[in-house]
Formats: structure tokens, C-alpha cells, sequence
């Protein structure tokens, strides 16, 4: 009979290495592998139901939308019938990359209203904004200030509309100004009730930051990620997961501290010929390795 005191030596020496696994600190139901749907923004405009059928069939759960406008809904297909598709092969939109550049210039709130309405409709958490043009995100750290100031516009009509608004990153937040830079004033400037932060973990690497830092400096603020790998001759291109340089199981055992909530797959550059295959075979090795 294994006595008490080695049931319990043992027992804690369990618990210590699922502490330190390098795998999701949440539970079972948010382990989802979703993709950004930039990736096949080759195929998609051309097959939407056939390209749809592909992500649902490869495996993926969740998706991230983009390309919608209010005329033409996604490339021709209206949002009823887009979320009928979405529907039809397991799939959902939890989060939507939608074009914040005008509301931004001009103070209109008529199309956040449509994309509020849009997002609800297709029962997603997130309303996202993806890229801000070098016009309306100058060139000083008082102009990344006064987009904050916007974005936290952004965040309390998404929440009235029961959504939550996220900002997504390139490398150009990272210009500095004196000791700070964009990405930093974005953060400090932003009210973390109203705004969360789809960090792009191949951006931020790219322009010469470690993730790491930015979770512990800035705890729980970054809900969403975009996982894409760079490449290993040339750090302009990305790669499937697992085949580049960036360490995502060192970066994923850091989710908890992040407070990630979801992800999403992206091939920016670089893909190969059929980019579907190439987001399968980044999504096995996730599936296999990182979560």
C-alpha cells in the first residue's frame, strides 16, 4: 500500500508537470483552431460556399471574417446566406476584421452600426479592427494618442451593441517615440474595459519585440492571436506552423498570462500554391503540438 506521505509527494509532482505543460491553461471548449480567412483571400471572393466547405471539412471551428461591406455583403454573398454556410459545415465567425478607416476620419458612426449589426447576426464576440492607413495614424506619439481616443469611441458602441471591440497590429505600431512606441501608447491610452488586443504574434517579432514581454508588461490584455510562423531564409515571408523560426511552445504555455481567449491561423505571404493545403498543414501541427 503506497503510504500517505508518497501518495502525496507523488500527487504533487503531477499537478507540478501539468503546471509547467506548454499547452492552453482553459478548458477543453476553448481550444478551438479557427482562421483567418485572409488566408484563401485568393479563393474565397471566387467560391464562397466551396471554399467555406474546405475550412469546416480541414478541421477548423472558428473563423475570422474580413473583405465585408455593406452593399455587397462578403464577395456577393448577403450575410444571411453567408452565416447559412458558416452553419451548414460547423463553422462560426467569433470575430470580424471590418474597415474602421472612414468612421475614423469623418466621426460617422452609421457603419459601426452595420457592423454591429452584422456581427451579431453572425453570433460572433468580436468586432476588430485590422489596419489603420499611415494617414489617420500619423507620425507622432500625440497622434497615436488621439486614435486611441477613437478606438475607445469604437469600443462603447461595439459594447452597447453586446460585442467587444479588438485591435489588430502590424509593425508600424511599433515606431518609437522616445521611450515608447505606438503599439505602447495604444495599450496605455486605450480603456482595457472597452478595448482587448488581437496580438500578431509574426508582427510583433517581425518588428523586433518578444511577445513574452509585452504579456508580462501588459497582463490579460490580449485576448486574440494570429498565429502565423515566419520564414527562415527570408523574415518578410511567413511559413506553416512549425516550419520557421518563431517558438509558438513557448509562446503558448504563456496563454493564461496573455489572457488569450481564441485564435486564429493566418498566412499572410508566401503560401503555398494551394493555400488550403497549406493551412492544414499548419493546422496539424497545432492540433499536435501547441494545444
Amino acid at each position: 500500500m503506497i503510504k500517505r506521505r508518497e501518495f502525496l509527494i507523488n500527487a504533487g509532482l503531477a499537478l507540478g508537470a501539468l503546471a509547467i505543460a506548454p499547452s492552453f491553461a482553459f478548458d477543453s471548449k476553448k481550444r478551438a483552431i479557427g482562421i483567418q480567412l485572409w488566408t484563401l483571400r485568393d479563393t474565397l471572393p471566387k467560391d464562397v460556399k466551396g471554399v467555406l466547405a474546405q475550412v469546416g471539412k480541414a478541421g477548423f471551428t472558428e473563423v475570422e471574417t474580413f473583405g465585408y461591406s455593406v452593399d455587397n455583403g462578403f464577395f456577393g454573398t448577403s450575410v444571411r446566406d453567408f452565416k447559412s454556410i458558416l452553419d451548414d459545415n460547423g463553422l462560426k465567425a467569433t470575430s470580424n476584421h471590418f474597415d474602421f478607416n472612414s468612421m475614423i476620419k469623418d466621426g460617422s458612426t452609421d457603419l459601426v452600426q452595420s457592423y454591429v449589426e452584422t456581427a451579431n447576426y453572425l453570433g460572433s464576440e468580436y468586432v476588430t479592427v485590422p489596419y489603420i492607413v499611415s494617414e489617420l495614424r500619423g507620425t507622432t506619439g500625440d497622434a497615436y494618442k488621439k486614435l486611441a481616443l477613437q478606438i475607445n469611441k469604437v469600443g462603447e458602441l461595439c459594447k452597447a451593441g453586446g460585442l467587444k471591440l479588438a485591435y489588430h497590429n502590424h509593425d508600424f505600431e511599433f515606431t518609437k517615440f522616445g521611450s515608447t512606441n505606438g503599439y505602447e501608447i495604444l495599450l496605455n491610452e486605450t480603456d482595457k474595459n472597452l478595448v482587448d488586443f488581437e496580438m500578431d504574434l509574426y508582427w510583433v517579432i517581425r518588428a523586433g519585440h518578444d511577445p513574452l514581454e509585452l504579456f508580462k508588461k501588459y497582463p490579460g490584455r490580449f485576448k486574440m492571436w494570429h498565429v502565423k510562423d515566419m520564414d527562415k531564409v527570408n523574415p518578410d515571408w511567413n511559413a506553416e506552423i512549425g516550419t520557421g523560426t518563431i517558438d509558438f511552445k513557448g509562446i503558448f504555455a504563456q496563454a493564461e498570462r496573455a489572457g488569450l481567449k481564441r485564435f486564429f491561423l493566418e498566412h499572410e505571404s508566401n503560401y503555398k500554391p494551394n493555400p488550403i493545403e497549406s493551412a492544414v498543414t499548419s493546422f496539424n501541427y497545432i492540433k499536435k503540438n501547441l494545444i
